[in-house]
């Protein structure tokens, strides 16, 4: 019992061939007399035919039923004219059946195996074996894993290695939530999941490897959305004697390698780059959606002196006024205003000012505190068309900020001004080394406390760490964070330096970073990498919206696997073991 070929690879080229072919029932149909099943692999659907000749296999196919495992022999032949199906492959030929071997039988499923099923998600996840057979679905990680070995031929020929990196790893800080593994040797002491490779990849930089990669799997507790799972897959890269362009070079290629050769798809490189300011100021976003020219602009300056009181006194008590023009293609009602008024109130504005644009001027309930230039002069930074809407919001940056670059996202969507063919790609740079941390009355690490500052060595102060710049960039495509990373700190003193802007004691570093530090002081060489998040690209190749739909076995939103029924509790005698007790 050995198949020949699978179903979804037969072709014309089979003809008058004897096959044997394997697979699962996808659908049974009895036509007067002659019995037609659509057979079903990993590579596709292959018709089959059973003719009432063949008295013993006849019998056999009659109680064949969906999902069935069959073994089958036969001629492969054209189909009748009048017959063909130009949806499949394989829709010119099918199979005429000689013999035939149930391997296993099936009850009725919980949902249908197509590409159009409307089971839910739970469900789906309930029984994501079955899941897993649909055709839309088996082409999803068929293209997960052509995309994975592309990635390592490229990276294979530039002269990388490939290293693995161990999964039970040291507690840090600085990160998501770590997610702890109990020690039963050395009881009360815990092990951590990597939330990436980042220290080991530094350490094998100092080892002197000086191209590492890894298709690297982590883990981070935290909440989970359609773009968030505990655990996840990163493209890791990093490189010795390197700067940044080493870096972005290496990536471009590596992903214009992927798009073209399974896509057929090229991408132009360089890939543009966009200050992190200039991306907050022109999309209210640090991974800009570029596929539509819809761009924020600021009027911080020009309205400082307006008659209108919302403006103006916002602007005197240290706040900002940025705008949108939103192009015409709706009606804009006052209902339809109202909506977008709610819409950003979900961000904190406390109201949405606005103007219709129309060949004299503007219309609005504000116009009249405005001076006849001072419409000009907005429909002229916008360069506004009549029918167009002009909205304004008035109060902290970082309200304006996120209500207008969630307006601009909702109104590409809805006016249609999206080209979902193309593929944008670009770079931001310049990132702030170090935010805030309100909560914590501290600064913080924009990415990671290794990031290299581009001040000079020692030059960083608490006093001046909100100027600093880090030597970070990050890769965007479609407006998703696909990866980022920077220039490391390859000197320990350099390092220290930046642990004390952090407020992090020396005793402390010692406690979680010694070995690093320590690595750094035995002539480190300077270094830099990139993760690229590997489940977010097959998302994006593919057009999913999930990247639940790239991994096989996903947890839900809740953290559940519903297939498993994990998490569950454990044995007292686990427990016992390794000198833990629950408490709810």
């Amino acid at each position: 019992m050995k198949r020949s070929i699978y179903c979804g690879n037969v072709r014309e080229s089979s003809v008058g061939k004897e096959v044997a072919v394997c697979g699962w029932v996808h659908s049974r149909r009895d036509h007067g007399g002659v019995i037609f099943i659509d057979l079903r692999d990993r590579e596709g659907i292959l018709q089959i035919v059973f003719q009432p000749e063949n008295k013993e296999v006849f019998k056999l196919a009659q109680d064949l039923r969906n999902e069935y495992v069959v073994f089958i022999k036969g001629l492969i032949r054209y189909r009748p004219d009048g017959t063909i199906n130009p949806n499949i492959f394989t829709g010119k030929v099918e199979l005429l059946v000689n013999s035939l071997k149930v391997l296993n039988t099936s009850p009725c499923l919980p949902f249908e195996i197509s590409n159009y099923n409307g089971a839910t998600e739970e469900l789906r996840l309930k029984y994501r074996y079955l899941d897993l057979r649909r055709p839309s679905f088996q082409k999803n990680f068929i293209m997960r894993h052509r995309i994975s070995r592309e990635i390592r031929n490229f990276l294979n020929e530039e002269g990388f290695l490939e290293i693995e990196t161990p999964f039970l790893t040291k507690s840090t800080p600085e990160g998501a939530r770590d997610f702890l593994v109990p020690s039963r040797l050395q009881r009360g002491d815990f092990f951590a999941l990597p939330q990436s490779p980042q220290l080991f990849k530094q350490i094998l930089m100092v080892a002197g490897f000086d191209k590492y990669y890894q298709i690297a799997k982590c883990f981070r507790d935290e909440n989970l959305r359609s773009d968030r799972q505990f655990e996840f897959t990163q493209v890791d890269i990093e490189m010795s004697f390197a700067d940044e362009e080493d870096i972005m070079n290496i990536v471009e290629r590596m992903l214009v390698r992927v798009f073209k050769v399974l896509l057929n798809f090229e991408v132009k490189i360089p890939f543009e780059r966009i200050s992190y300011a200039d991306a907050i100021l022109r999309y209210g976003s640090d991974k800009p959606d570029t596929r539509f020219k819809v761009e924020i602009k600021d009027f911080t300056e020009e309205f400082k002196d307006v008659k209108f009181g919302v403006f103006s006194s916002a602007i005197l008590n240290g706040k900002i006024v940025r705008g949108l023009c939103i192009p015409r293609g709706i009606n804009y009602s006052r209902v339809e205003i109202d909506r977008l008024t709610k819409f950003v109130g979900d961000y904190g504005a406390k109201g949405l000012a606005w103007m219709k644009i129309t060949g004299t001027g503007a219309e609005s309930n504000i116009v009249k505190y405005f001076k006849e230039d001072e419409i000009k002069m907005i429909v002229s930074k916008f360069n506004a068309k009549p029918g167009d809407l002009v909205v304004f919001l008035a109060d902290d940056e970082k309200v304006v900020v996120q209500g207008l670059g969630a307006l601009r996202l909702k109104v590409g969507k809805k006016c249609g001004l999206i080209d979902k063919n193309k593929f944008n790609f670009l770079w931001v740079v310049d990132f702030p080394l170090m935010e805030w941390n309100e909560e914590e009355h501290r600064w913080q690490s924009l990415h990671h406390p290794f990031t290299a500052p581009k001040c000079s060595q020692n030059s960083l102060t608490k006093e001046n760490v909100n100027e600093a710049k880090a030597r970070a960039y990050d890769i965007v495509l479609n407006g998703v964070e696909l990866g980022g990373g920077s220039i490391r700190i390859h000197k320990s003193d350099v390092q220290k330096n930046i642990f004390d802007v952090l407020n992090i004691t020396e005793e402390f570093a010692k406690e979680k970073f010694n070995f690093l530090l320590e690595a750094l002081s035995y002539g480190a060489p300077p270094h830099g990498g990139v993760a690229l998040g590997f489940d977010r690209l097959c998302a994006l190749i593919l057009r999913e919206e999930s990247i639940r739909e790239v991994i096989a076995f996903p947890k839900t939103q809740k953290g559940m696997d519903i297939l498993l029924d994990a998490p569950s509790q454990v044995s007292d005698k686990q427990l016992k073991e390794l000198g833990l007790q629950v408490i709810l």
